[in-house]
């Protein structure tokens, strides 16, 4: 074959060896001293022919120059505009005909290779990825990649036989990003990148980081998916979500795995679709009384056994239970009926699944090579390169993609903890410090900051809630007086102290005090979310239910007792699925819920008792009002450890209004209790964990008590109470 003597020779062989890095510098049109020379790249074809558009009876033949399927036509002057369609044909006799996309020029602007240069590209997410388009009436997909240390990257998939040689990408310089217009070609198309290294011959292929959908495990190509044709319903509550203090209004969360909640067993023990879970799950948590669900990760994810914590899709949302439109119309669902979704989000560390972000570009491009920063030991997986601006990007950008896209009311974050030290699950010698010596991981805090600002700046309403397991400093405060900017943090403390008591023989308990009083001294330190997780429901340590000591007429006075004090302690509040009636099994990911278990007295008493719970907690704002606050808490007695009895008021911000909260946690009832009040009048006993409805023995005071004169506690007035076994009781003064 003869080399055009407006072409280079080197040029021809990086084509046809897959290495070259501007495929646009040799394929498509370039204007020739004898008119347009259009160039066509195909190596399956036979025969090439350009058809313009203004003469489509005439297909001009292009000319092979490199048997490895390079072709050559000239148009002659005078076709201007000059539009036209490749048409191929193979020894197969399969004949393809459509736009040259090495005809389209570069889409990346400069100002969004600067923003992503510097990692302030926050909408990079409608760039980056497969975008369809429609550029100068021709409609296809644009694929940008970030790929620094690639010699070549081309998007794969069935329009091109998965053949790496066909659709090379163009490189856009130093910022490491690389693009491709291919005409034609719809929405749905599976497609991944394959990737050639710099430094080593060999070809990987990656599943696109910002695919907004993926094909249903175990099948990992990426899917082009066009988000913007949903048509939401849900501007009411966006608008008044945005007008709302989350600190200052009721907050309780039912967290949910949406693979285990509930399944069809008659179908082959599958999943609910989004669908089904939006007609399902949504009144269900309705009913209970639940402010918001908060979702175990739905981003995609190549193994159920990790609950979506070890996630490859940072911007899709898992194929599990449907298409991307199915998860908004959940959302927007929830939305409706007045119910929140908060999801969990992963940035702490991701799989070295090969498809995915390990070695992504033949280099530790998204963590560090040195496994002392860039390994996770406890989970075997990568840790994220914090100090690099480009994944901060990525995942700021994650972050803001489902509050954007999706509606999301807020993320919680998980692992904070493992994020924010360079020692975390390390021995010594096993971590390298920071440029100042110390083991905080700078960048880390950078992003954490960077994310909480953005969010609560471009989302008004949405919150951030950090799992974060250590006493880091100012988690939930802002940003300008030193914090971290979280929303909320969870309260790991409580819960770990609040279980471990309530697993005590109550004829124990009373060396045990201080679990449940201990809470208090740093309950506002942070704004807290007293959480009972999925975390306490498996891997041995038992369900809430079986924690709990007694015979089972105990175990269940025990549990509500446990729920009693969970919402009559400052903090919003968190429990997992299944415990709101009484699950006996640990949580299997691979099962539904035992929902049989709600046709027995026992559980379906415990189901009803914590819809009161919910009920009582949003009808009465001193429960609620000051949580982050000592003026909403003060204690009446908390030195009652040989009774196993402590009492406290709960107050709106105003002081307005109190109640009075009482548990007795030890199976003796007692009589003639006497407890101090700050005020005179009738307290109304507005809720009891002993009532027979719940499965209670039904004592207690017969609706009320007039406090009388006799000071108590260091109060003015006092209460002469009946206090039942196991059990926490609210009471509110009537005027």
């Amino acid at each position: 074959m003869k080399t055009p003597a407006h072409l280079a020779h080197e040029d021809i062989q990086r084509i046809v060896s897959g290495t070259h890095w501007n495929p646009r510098s040799v394929l498509g049109p370039h204007p020739t001293a004898d008119g347009v020379a259009i160039r066509i790249w195909h190596p399956f074809a036979e025969t090439a022919h350009v058809v313009l558009e203004e003469r489509p009876a005439l297909a001009i033949p292009a000319l092979r120059i490199h048997d490895g399927g390079l072709f050559e036509a000239v148009v002659p002057q005078g076709h201007q505009p000059l539009r036209y369609r490749v048409r191929t044909s193979g020894a197969d006799g399969i004949v393809t005909e459509g736009y040259d996309p090495y005809a389209v020029s570069p889409l990346l602007t400069d100002f969004e290779l600067h923003l992503f240069a510097e990692g302030t590209f926050y909408r990079a997410y409608d760039t980056l990825g497969a975008h369809v388009r429609t550029i100068e009436g021709i409609t296809g997909v644009h694929f940008v990649l970030w790929a620094p240390n690639a010699a070549r990257v081309s998007v794969i998939g069935d329009f091109n036989r998965w053949d790496g040689r066909c659709h090379p990408m163009t490189n856009r310089g130093a910022t490491g990003l690389w693009e491709l217009f291919l005409p034609d070609l719809p929405e749905g198309t599976l497609y991944k990148y394959e990737i050639r290294p710099r430094d080593r011959d060999a070809l990987l292929v990656k599943a696109d980081p910002y695919a907004q959908a993926a094909e249903l495990r175990p099948r990992t190509a990426s899917r082009v998916r066009d988000l913007s044709g949903y048509r939401w319903h849900d501007s009411d509550w966006m608008t008044a979500r945005a007008a709302r203090d989350p600190l200052t209004g009721p907050f309780a969360i039912y967290e949910v795995h949406l693979g285990s909640w509930m399944r069809v067993p008659e179908e082959g023990n599958r999943w609910l679709t989004y669908a089904e879970l939006a007609g399902k799950l949504i009144p269900y948590v309705k009913d209970l009384g639940f402010t918001h669900l908060e979702l175990l990760p739905v981003t995609e994810h190549p193994f159920d056994g990790s609950w979506g914590y070890q996630t490859t899709g940072y911007f899709a949302a898992t194929s599990r239970y449907g298409t991307p439109e199915d998860f908004m119309a959940f959302v927007d669902a929830a939305h409706q009926a007045g119910i929140g979704v908060i999801m969990d989000w992963a940035p702490a560390h991701f799989p070295d699944d090969p498809h995915g972000l390990n070695e992504f570009d033949g280099t530790h491009l998204y963590d560090h090579a040195d496994p002392r920063l860039g390994y996770h030991p406890d989970w075997h997986s990568r840790i994220f390169n914090y100090d690099r601006a480009e994944v901060r990007n990525f995942l700021l950008n994650s972050a803001l993609f489902w509050l954007d896209k999706y509606h999301i009311d807020g993320l919680r974050v998980d692992a904070v903890a493992s994020m924010l030290y360079l020692d975390y699950g390390r021995k010594a010698g096993e971590w390298i410090p920071n440029a100042f010596g110390g083991h905080e991981n700078l960048g880390a805090v950078t992003f954490l900051k960077e994310m909480n600002i953005l969010v609560h700046r471009d989302f008004p309403g949405a919150v951030t809630i950090a799992e974060e397991s250590t006493s880091w400093p100012g988690v939930s405060r802002p940003t300008y007086t030193g914090g971290l900017g979280f929303t909320f943090k969870w309260n790991m403390g409580w819960m770990h102290d609040s279980l471990d008591y309530f697993k005590h023989d109550p004829v124990h308990r009373r060396f045990h005090h201080s679990q449940l009083t201990f809470g208090l001294l740093y309950a506002f330190t942070e704004n807290f979310v007293l959480v009972l997780s999925h975390d306490e429901t498996v891997h041995g340590k038992g369900t809430l239910l079986s924690k709990m000591p007694g015979d089972r007429w105990q175990q269940f006075a025990n549990l509500r007792s446990l729920y009693g004090y969970l919402y009559g302690h400052p903090g919003k509040k968190m429990l997992f699925m299944g415990g709101e009636f009484g699950q006996w099994r640990e949580w299997n990911h691979d099962t539904s819920l035992d929902w049989h278990l709600c046709e027995d007295p026992s559980h379906r008493g415990l189901q009803r008792y914590l819809q009161d719970l919910n009920r009582l907690y949003q009808r009465e704002p001193a429960l609620y009002e000051a949580d982050n606050d000592w003026a909403g808490f003060q204690w009446i007695d908390f030195s009652d450890g040989d009774n196993s009895v402590i009492s406290f008021l709960r107050r709106r911000r105003d002081l307005a209004e109190h109640l009075v909260c009482v548990g007795n946690f030890t199976p003796i009832p007692r009589e003639h209790y006497r407890i101090g009040v700050p005020a005179e009048g009738w307290y109304r006993e507005i809720l009891n964990s002993d009532a027979a409805v719940y499965g209670g023995s039904n004592r207690g005071n017969s609706g009320g008590v007039q406090a009388t004169a006799i000071p108590c506690h260091g109060l003015p007035y006092s209460l002469s109470l009946t206090l039942p076994p196991l059990s926490m009781l609210f009471f509110k003064p009537s005027p």
